[in-house]
Order: structure tokens, then C-alpha cells, then sequence
């Protein structure tokens, strides 16, 4: 599986596309380069994925801050061995309680076998992925992205890069997932460092 780590080779992947979409050419000189984003393989990052869904990314960390507490080696094998209500105390809702447990359950039993995730293909990583409650498309291309390092992912449900691409096509409304996607088809196999650079134009590129 190709993989996008450094930024050598993120600039490459995004002048690349810049050769074959006029729109980033012409973004690129005003918004620059993002930066990689490299998250550790495994459960801890599992966890955050769920702790971030649906709330403000202040919230998220302060969330993760107190679970860093409770789960001081952030391995899964502690959190099956915590209540209900200890989880609860660090912040998270009864659903992501729920699904919590239930990821570190499918790890401690395998049902998720994590360091296997490595060697397989996207479709198949992203599908045992979705296995587990809680995890949809978004959050195992998310893991695939950021912690396998994947260099041809792009989670076009993410409205951020709905958005982003909205505003760098000149769309008169905001891209469906499957809009978002046929839009930047021709960036294969570089789509990972496509949506860092969208994200990135997303937070930079005047309104």
C-alpha cells in the first residue's frame, strides 16, 4: 500500500495534482502547503476518533485529557476492566460509552485485530473496520489517512472538504458526497494529500 509520511513527499503528491487542476494551481500560491498529519496506530487513536465525533474540537480534547487520567496507558485491556460510570465520568456520553467498550472489547477478544489492519488494502482495512459500532466510512478513512498514513483517501462525507471544494471549484452549492467525490476522481492515487491541502484551504482561502 502507498503511503503519504513526510512533507517531501506531501508537496510532491500536491504540486502533482496541481498539474492536472487549474483550481489548485491557482489556490496553492495563496494559501500554501499543510502539514502532514501523523496520529500513533491503535486503540488510543480509535478512542479519539469516537471522543470527536459530533462535538468542538476544544471539547474533544478535554474529554481525552480526563480519559487520560482514567486510562493512563490507553490500552484496551484497561478500559474493558472500567464501569460504565467510570467511563462516564470522563465526559463521554452514554452512546460513546457504549461504543467504547465495545471497541476495546472487539480488540481484547480480536474481532479487531489492529496490527493486522497494516497489511491490508484500504476496502479491506476500511471494512473491519466499519465492524465495529460506532465506526463508520468517515472514521476508518480518517484512521487510514492519519494512522496508516494511506496516500489515496478521501473522506468526501467530511463537510469541511464539501466545503473547501465548493469554494475552490466555484460551485453554486455545497458537493454531495458522491459530487465531492467525481470532483476530485482525477487526483488518484495522491486523494490523502488532495483533502489535507482542502482542509487546509478550507481553514486559509479567503471567503
Amino acid at each position: 500500500m502507498l503511503t503519504v509520511v513526510d512533507q517531501e513527499k506531501l508537496i510532491a503528491d500536491i504540486d502533482r495534482i496541481a498539474a492536472i487542476d487549474e483550481n489548485v494551481k491557482e489556490a496553492l500560491p495563496i494559501v500554501g502547503y499543510p502539514q502532514p498529519r501523523i496520529r500513533p496506530k491503535g486503540f488510543e487513536t480509535f478512542l479519539s476518533i469516537i471522543v470527536g465525533q459530533q462535538i468542538s474540537t476544544d471539547a474533544a480534547k478535554a474529554i481525552m485529557q480526563r480519559l487520560y487520567v482514567l486510562i493512563p496507558d490507553m490500552k484496551a485491556e484497561t478500559v474493558a476492566k472500567l464501569s460504565f460510570e467510570e467511563l462516564r465520568t470522563a465526559g463521554l456520553s452514554n452512546r460513546k460509552v457504549e461504543y467504547t467498550q465495545g471497541l476495546a472489547t472487539a480488540i481484547v477478544d480480536g474481532s479487531l485485530d489492529v496490527d493486522a489492519l497494516a497489511g491490508m488494502d484500504d476496502d479491506n482495512a476500511i471494512r473491519s473496520i466499519i465492524g465495529i459500532r460506532g465506526f463508520g466510512v468517515w472514521s476508518a478513512e480518517i484512521y487510514l489517512m492519519f494512522s496508516l498514513q494511506r496516500s489515496d483517501i478521501f473522506p468526501a462525507n467530511d463537510l469541511a472538504l464539501q466545503v473547501a471544494i465548493q469554494r475552490l471549484k466555484g460551485l453554486e452549492s455545497r458537493p454531495s458526497e458522491k459530487q465531492a467525490r467525481q470532483a476530485i476522481e482525477h487526483w488518484a492515487p495522491c486523494r490523502s494529500a488532495g483533502s489535507l491541502f482542502l482542509w487546509h484551504f478550507y481553514r486559509g482561502a479567503p471567503t
